[in-house]
């Protein structure tokens, strides 16, 4: 029987396989386009991204410019928002 997942696990098996769960809804699986991007964003992220162009996010992310975020642009996003949390949240003493 293999080991329960710690909750940290359990949180990069969250991100991963939401992004692809929503990758290639309307296009290439490996990929999100800016719909799938809004939709993941608009669902998954309501709280961290709502004062947000999501457009413009999705332009800025997309660092090969070609209308399409591949995992690793992705990843990008979910370290700007762990920055982002990082800020409010108080380390323990």
């Amino acid at each position: 029987m293999a080991a329960e997942q710690t909750e940290v696990e359990r949180a990069i098996v969250t991100v991963v396989k939401c992004f692809f769960d929503h990758a290639g809804e309307e296009g290439k699986k490996e990929t999100l386009s800016i719909s799938e991007f809004i939709k993941l964003s608009s669902k998954e992220l309501p709280h961290l991204m709502k004062d947000v162009s999501l457009e413009e996010k999705m332009k800025a992310l997309d660092i090969n410019q070609d209308n399409e975020l591949k995992f690793n642009e992705y990843w990008r996003l979910i370290g700007e928002l762990g920055k982002q949390v990082k800020k409010d949240i108080k380390p323990k003493k």
